[in-house]
């Protein structure tokens, strides 16, 4: 006789049971997790694109050139708009920078190939400026040449001793002074400049007929030459006025000065010269002599 087969045990049920759960949910997560995993490689990768849209949809270059033009409340609000407008600005600002440093180096190259083509020197720093003030010395017996002393003398009487060294307001830089001549050393447009002191005072134990002779109207000249390898020196300024003084005056006090703008080349000299020499005073103040390069 045979026994009816015996169903599964209510553990075995549940077991079962608990194992499909488990199997379910181990389904869910893992579908779950690679949903979530390819919606973040979605965004991802549109947000990549979207970056280099921004740079790409409108040409860079005509954003840079219309910079300026396109600036509104609506774009400034705009992330992508504020990338590429702060990019573009520095585009412009490393452009403008690389612009100005190759025409500083063009221009410098240029004034430096003209200088050598002309055979002068390169522009002059402060250190190599050239001027030259000299003043008046005391010792006026000394300061004037005898009249007619040299054959290249022009009119008048020369100057010769001027005070040089930097007592007072006079001095000398990178100019040399050479028996009352200013020496050139390169050539160039200069400033020359001069002014004489003409005084007479009366003097009791002069002779009369002297210092009618002074008194006399007669022409105070001043003259500035120049002289180069030409044979005779060259008339560069002449000043001149009439004197007339009263003979109730104790005085007669006059100043002449000049100045002017002239061309001269390396080693030529200028000085200056006056008329009357006997009543020139070389007042340190009052009678000077000077010339500065302006180009």
């Amino acid at each position: 006789m045979m026994l009816p087969a015996a169903g599964p045990s209510p553990g075995q049920t549940y077991g079962a049971v608990l194992v499909a759960a488990v199997l379910l949910q181990s389904v869910c997560v893992a579908v779950t997790f690679l949903y979530f995993t390819n919606e973040l490689k979605q965004l991802r990768d549109t947000y990549s694109k979207s970056g280099i849209a921004c740079l790409t949809g409108e040409e860079i270059g005509n954003f840079i050139q219309n910079l300026d033009l396109i600036e509104s409340e609506d774009r400034a609000a705009d992330p992508c708009w504020q990338v590429k407008w702060h990019l573009g600005k520095l585009i412009k600002k490393m452009m403008s920078r690389s612009y100005e440093e190759n025409i500083s180096a063009v221009n410098a190259e240029r004034a430096l190939t003209l200088s050598q083509t002309d055979g002068q020197q390169p522009p002059r720093g402060p250190v190599n400026r050239i001027a030259a003030h000299l003043t008046g010395n005391s010792n006026r017996k000394n300061s004037l040449s005898p009249r007619n002393s040299s054959p290249r003398k022009g009119n008048g009487q020369k100057i010769n001793n001027w005070e040089s060294s930097r007592k007072g307001h006079s001095f000398l830089y990178n100019v040399e002074l050479r028996n009352g001549e200013l020496v050139i050393p390169q050539t160039g447009f200069y400033y020359i400049y001069s002014q004489t002191y003409f005084r007479f005072r009366e003097n009791e134990n002069e002779d009369s007929d002297l210092l009618a002779q002074i008194r006399n109207p007669k022409q105070l000249v001043q003259y500035v030459y120049k002289l180069t390898n030409y044979p005779e020196p060259i008339l560069l300024m002449k000043s001149a006025r009439t004197s007339c003084w009263s003979k109730k005056a104790e005085y007669g006090l006059y100043s002449i000065y000049q100045g002017g703008v002239f061309q001269l080349k390396r080693e030529d000299r200028i000085f200056v010269s006056v008329s009357n020499g006997d009543i020139v005073d070389m007042d340190k103040e009052a009678s000077f002599f000077g010339a500065f390069m302006i180009g």
